[in-house]
């Protein structure tokens, strides 16, 4: 990133939503690309962005009636951040206002300073209020996305107004951090905006940050202790590191060598052991088949939105097709490499029916493979999430007394 002004936090914010918004780039990858920029004015930056794309159509619906035509696209992401501010994030209104206004001299964009100063200073005195009458869940959604919801559109899409807590997976026997709630499950919560690395147990390796829905595909491998376990499509590492910690004989591969380099580092932080494969699951094959798989396929991630509000914005319907046609194409890769008899767990972060119970029906007539339906007794706490068919299907709208979770789909199948 150029600096341009003298405000960095809001400089980086509108460089976020200029990535995102206008390149189509992931948040972490524009993120990323922030250079000469201190930790805390990143960190608040991020806050910024991801508040804007969270509440990007209700931000609109209180900028538009100040406005007598539509300004250019970096002049509305400079008010989307000021009303952000004003009407989401509690800053002082003169704050919010003249950084508004110094970002728009800064960006090249003076000559608009008087409008951003104007519709903000209207904003400042209803934006609160005019918030509160809109529909906003419905307003932040996109309308093929809040269809593809159907019964659980709103519940999902009001979770999605707010951030998603710290969710922890603790070894066995480790302390619960300060401040943390044990949920049914056997995840730990913390509040949003807690900081793993100052986490007691963190640099003892005796935790690590996985969603409390993240956490249960691997679970319903049941106990795979002494056993050998392929995890597909691994990294980052946090269900390698369920399953190593549970005894498993872990292979953990991903065609991202990278990405499996710091799923090494997490497993050496944490004293676990896996062996590392960096290859594509689909050409790869092991000499021996396994007893146990766990295929966390690529997907289009629509069940993680509360932490990445950038889906919201960069996902196509035709996505859905493309992430559909892969994951065929990995259960049959999937289902070569698993011994008679062997269990495969197939898990997916998307609120997509095409993505999930589609592909199970297609697979067990294509494969021979067959549900191994699950029990209300596996999640405890949770049975609402066990379809009539026996597959896990969370939402972000579950537990929302507790901070929702991430929306997972995961099948239990038989060789």
């Amino acid at each position: 990133m150029t600096k341009t002004g003298g405000d960095p936090t809001r400089d980086a914010a509108f460089a976020l939503l200029s990535a995102v918004l206008d390149r189509r780039a992931p948040l972490d990858v524009a993120l990323a690309g922030l250079a000469d920029i201190a930790p805390r004015d990143r960190a608040a930056a991020h806050r910024i962005a991801a508040a804007v794309l969270r509440r990007l159509g209700s931000l609109d619906a209180i900028l538009e009636p100040h406005l007598r035509r539509a300004p250019p696209a970096p002049v509305r992401h400079i008010l989307r951040i000021g009303a952000a501010q004003l009407a989401l994030l509690g800053a002082p209104a003169h704050a919010a206002v003249s950084t508004a206004v110094g970002l728009a001299h800064a960006r090249g964009l003076g000559k608009f300073a008087g409008l951003v100063n104007a519709v903000l200073r209207k904003v400042s005195a209803d934006g609160a209020a005019a918030l509160e009458a809109l529909d906003s869940p419905r307003l932040d959604t996109p309308a093929w996305l809040w269809a593809s919801w159907g019964a659980a559109a709103r519940a999902i899409a009001t979770t999605h107004q707010g951030e998603a807590p710290l969710d922890l997976t603790l070894k066995d026997g480790a302390a619960v951090p300060e401040g943390g709630e044990r949920l049914p499950t056997g995840s730990v919560r913390l509040p949003a905006g807690t900081d793993v690395t100052q986490l007691y147990g963190y640099a003892a390796g005796t935790l690590w940050v996985q969603d409390a829905a993240a956490a249960l595909p691997a679970r319903l491998l049941g106990d795979v202790a002494g056993r050998r376990v392929l995890d597909l499509c691994a990294a980052p590492g946090g269900k390698t590191a369920q399953l190593a910690a549970a005894g498993a004989a872990v292979t953990a591969l991903d065609r991202d060598a990278r990405r499996l380099a710091r799923l090494r580092e997490n497993l050496d932080r944490l004293g676990l052991a896996a062996e590392t494969v960096a290859a594509d699951a689909l050409d790869w094959r092991p000499t021996q088949r396994f007893d146990a798989i766990l295929l966390d396929a690529p997907c289009s991630a629509t069940g993680t939105i509360r932490r990445h509000p950038e889906i919201l914005h960069l996902r196509r319907p035709r996505d859905i097709e493309t992430c559909a046609a892969l994951q065929d194409r990995l259960l049959d890769a999937a289902a070569a490499m698993l011994a008679p008899g062997g269990t495969l767990v197939y898990a997916v972060c998307s609120l997509q029916p095409e993505e999930g119970a589609r592909r199970i029906e297609a697979a067990c007539g294509r494969l021979g493979l067959r549900r191994a339906p699950l029990g209300a007794a596996e999640l405890p706490g949770l049975a609402e999430a066990v379809t009539p068919a026996g597959d896990l299907a969370t939402h972000p709208g579950m537990w929302a007394e507790r901070g929702g979770m991430d929306g997972f789909f995961a099948a239990r199948l038989q060789g």
